[in-house]
């Protein structure tokens, strides 16, 4: 039986509950929902790239990468896709974002992807990512 491993990128501050950033298991990694804080440092607390979708947007990406790097995987290995808004107003902007980013990654083929709105995020997030990796 495989064993699972939890993933913490060293960029990202120590989740304030018992869950990891991402799990492995096997040749599966899930990346657990990321949102856009900037790269951990020590002594400051959890900062938002910016208040802009934008700003969050690319950063919340940026830190789905480095747990799927963290496990060993990469955008090429991401089934699944999922992207949480906490406006209805930001679809649209969110995935022009969405398109350019991953164009700019290489991306050969897109993985599956699901949006929705949801509204339980801390105040002042405007977006939170999830990503399922099927490695080999």
């Amino acid at each position: 039986m495989t064993e699972k491993s939890a993933i913490i990128p060293a960029t990202h501050t120590v989740p304030p509950a018992r869950f990891s950033h991402g799990v492995r298991k096997g040749n599966i990694l899930q990346v657990a929902g990321q949102v856009g804080f900037l790269p951990h440092v020590d002594g400051r607390p959890p900062t938002p790239a910016g208040p802009t979708l934008r700003e969050q947007t690319l950063q919340t990406l940026e830190n789905v990468r480095s747990v799927l790097e963290a496990g060993g995987a990469g955008w090429d290995d991401v089934m699944m896709i999922r992207v949480y808004l906490t406006d209805t107003a930001h679809f649209a902007e969110m995935n022009a974002i969405y398109d350019a980013y991953f164009e700019e990654q290489g991306l050969r083929e897109a993985p599956a992807a699901r949006t929705t709105v949801y509204v339980g995020l801390p105040d002042g997030l405007l977006v939170e990512i999830d990503a399922l990796a099927v490695l080999g």
